[in-house]
């Protein structure tokens, strides 16, 4: 099994197309489909299905997809590593965050460590954590400001608490209650984000804890969407604190209080480059000395 295989292979995975794969990775199409024999021949099992000219993977390609990924993302790690021996003057991080420190926090720490290291290049992924877990877990990204459950411990991530977000009822008009009861949101249809956002699964747990099913005014936003719908009177929405600061909403706390723990984390099986320990270092340097937005603390580790 070579790299170069395994390249071959992930270009037809996305393609779903010989002929553009092989265009895509600049390499005659039949050398690339001799390649994906001999893959296939060492492997004992076929990767595609080639029934009636329509590509699909087979349960075996399925199996063989995120690996081939991971292994080669750690490749490009591993080139980037050595590259970055000559003094961090060249190289790629590559970075993801929850929305509400996207807009918030986020911009600033970048700008920091642009500043401080301007010839590695900064990618940003903006998604819920669950999202930013498995893109992690992929190797598609170097670190990630992700929520920290502790019921859900993934060995697979090394992970620091750096921070705690109060989390608010967003609303476009006041509640007319210093603090909300979750039992009181039985009353207040629901703006909700789609599946792979913490703050559904945070918002739906409450609200069965509490022992009702919550109603639905909308559903499957993003962050930016969720507070649209709020602003213009669809419903409510548990969101951190954070996000209300550029926004004319109202944020009622709850009662008792709700908080989130966010940790920067990193794949455990794979050192993060110098060009990843450089931006932990500033991040937390930033946040040890910012002054922080209302409902948001650092975190003991």
């Amino acid at each position: 099994m070579t790299l170069q295989q395994l390249a071959y292979f992930l270009a037809v995975a996305r393609t779903r197309h010989f002929t553009k794969a092989a265009e895509e990775v600049r390499v005659a199409q039949p050398s690339l489909s001799k390649q994906i024999h001999a893959l296939e021949r060492e492997l004992g099992a076929e990767l595609f299905s080639r029934a009636r000219g329509n590509i699909a993977l087979t349960p075996a390609g399925e199996a063989l997809l995120p690996v081939a990924s991971r292994i080669l993302s750690d490749v490009d790690t591993a080139r980037l590593e050595v590259a970055e021996l000559v003094g961090l003057k060249r190289g790629r991080v590559r970075v993801g965050a929850t929305p509400s420190l996207c807009g918030s926090l986020f911009a600033d720490v970048i700008k920091r460590y642009h500043d401080a290291h301007p010839g590695i290049r900064v990618t940003v992924t903006e998604g819920g954590s669950r999202d930013l877990v498995s893109a992690l877990e992929a190797g598609d990204l170097d670190l990630a400001l992700v929520i920290v459950s502790p019921a859900d411990a993934n060995r697979a991530l090394t992970v620091v608490p750096v921070l705690r977000e109060e989390l608010v009822v967003a609303s476009a008009r006041p509640l007319g209650v210093p603090r909300l009861r979750i039992t009181e949101l039985a009353d207040h249809p629901l703006v909700m984000f789609r599946p792979g956002y913490d703050l559904r699964d945070t918002t739906l747990a409450a609200c069965r804890g509490a022992g009702f099913e919550p109603q639905f005014a909308v559903e499957g936003g993003e962050m930016d969407a969720v507070l649209r719908f709020v602003e213009v009177g669809l419903g409510v929405a548990i969101v951190p604190s954070t996000v209300l600061a550029t926004r004319s909403l109202h944020g009622t706390p709850l009662a008792p209080s709700s908080t989130r723990t966010v940790g920067l984390a990193h794949r455990t099986d794979v050192a993060p480059t110098s060009a990843a320990r450089a931006f932990q270092s500033v991040l937390l340097g930033f946040l040890r000395g910012a002054e922080m937005p209302a409902g948001v603390h650092l975190a003991t580790p």
